[in-house]
């Protein structure tokens, strides 16, 4: 039996994994958080096989969720189930330690081997998936050499990053939504190859983008 937790603030769709799990013969559900909080405190009460990892929830996010828990909890094997298609957040999460990514947009069946596949020890990506971050690797390495392109707006964007805004602040100055900004800062990061804030800033000033 794969003892399967739930990490997702969306009840339609806790409700619907319920639905799907519940008839599996080889799976149970152990518990469904709604936020990091809740999470942390019920795999630590109720240790899971399997955690369905979704990466934008309320206070801390999928990806530090992702860290904590790989160390914590090595033996839970992460599987990340989001709307997130952007090649970014894939290797990303795959860098934080969780072992499979799929959408949220997948069919059923997609779902249950992705399950068994990482409770089985081995990595899962749906085959789009894979093809995107195939695609993405490859673009870099012919980009490796060539200076970054950056639209008008990603160039404001760097620019307010710069003077240690936030997202927010950035968002409020260029009239556009925080989320709009967290997709600019996302793209920034994978065209100048930086991990985080503090190396983007440090990689732009070296390339002549900002003063």
């Amino acid at each position: 039996m794969i003892k399967i937790a739930i990490a997702d603030d969306h009840p339609l769709v806790i409700n619907g994994l319920h639905h799907i799990l519940g008839n599996c013969a080889d799976m149970e559900v152990t518990g469904s958080y709604a936020n990091g909080s809740e999470l942390l405190k019920g795999i630590a009460k109720v240790q899971p096989d399997v955690l369905l990892l979704d990466i934008q929830m309320p206070g801390q996010t999928g990806d530090e969720l992702a860290e904590i828990i790989s160390v914590q909890y090595p033996a839970i094997k992460m599987l990340a189930l989001t709307n997130q298609d952007n090649v970014y957040y894939i290797k990303n999460m795959l860098r934080k330690g969780v072992h499979g990514y799929i959408l949220k947009t997948s069919k059923e069946e997609i779902l249950l081997e992705a399950i068994r596949t990482v409770y089985r020890g081995e990595q899962y990506l749906e085959s789009s998936l894979k093809d995107k971050v195939v695609q993405d690797t490859l673009q870099a390495k012919k980009q490796l050499s060539a200076d970054p392109i950056l639209s008008r707006r990603e160039k404001d964007v760097l620019q307010l990053i710069s003077l240690n805004l936030t997202s927010q602040q950035v968002a409020d100055k260029l009239f556009i939504s925080k989320r709009t900004v967290d997709n600019h800062r996302l793209s920034l990061m994978m065209k100048l190859g930086a991990k985080n804030v503090a190396a983007l800033v440090k990689k732009a000033i070296q390339l002549g983008l900002i003063e």
